[in-house]
């Protein structure tokens, strides 16, 4: 019933094929599941300045569950409609997100922004963070996503990091010495480059 309505949607994953991730499109409802069901009880019994401490409290689940997931999904929408060929390495054909398993580690990465040709190639990879300045950690997990893709024999030739509050010194030189490899979007490119 919610998928025929439009409220759930079943995204695939980038990665696996007989995987999906279950999305939730109305960001008011997202906004209720996320933030006010957990609070409900204390959001009835009116008090002076509760409201402002329950959200106080509710601002590290907002940004994890409500504004993380939109801009992840901005970001993705930025790349199939108005990211440029020289920014992706080709011609956007499909963007999805995705979960890369690491055999050695026992681990799972989450890729926020996989990029496919119009071919079916993986031409880029991306990690997106609306609430951290992102630093060469963030490209050194991305660069270790990419090995794991390599040695799959889906090597993206191109490496995105989305940040909303920006990038750190340290980064931004290692983009600038990458050749384009490595492409740093901020909220001025997301909003009017390519």
């Amino acid at each position: 019933m919610l998928e025929d309505s439009g409220l759930l949607v079943a995204d695939p994953d980038a990665f696996r094929r007989n995987r999906s991730e279950y999305r939730i499109t109305e960001p008011l409802v997202r906004f209720y599941h996320a933030i006010m069901r957990p609070y409900w009880a204390q959001l009835e019994r009116v008090r002076p300045g509760r409201t402002e401490r329950i959200w106080r409290a509710a601002q590290p689940r907002f940004r994890g569950n409500v504004a993380g997931p939109v801009f992840e999904r901005m970001c993705r929408v930025w790349c199939e409609d108005f990211a440029s060929e020289e920014t992706l390495g080709d011609m956007a054909g499909g963007v999805l997100s995705g979960v890369v398993h690491d055999p050695a580690t026992r681990t799972s990465h989450e890729v926020d922004v996989a990029v496919r040709g119009p071919d079916g190639a993986l031409l880029a990879i991306g990690e997106a963070k609306w609430g951290d300045v992102m630093g060469l950690g963030h490209l050194e997990r991305l660069e270790r996503v990419a090995a794991l893709l390599a040695a799959r024999g889906e090597a993206p030739d191109r490496l995105l990091l989305f940040s909303g509050t920006g990038f750190m010194p340290a980064l931004e030189e290692a983009a600038a010495r990458s050749g384009g490899r490595v492409q740093l979007v901020g909220l001025e490119r997301l909003y009017a480059g390519s």
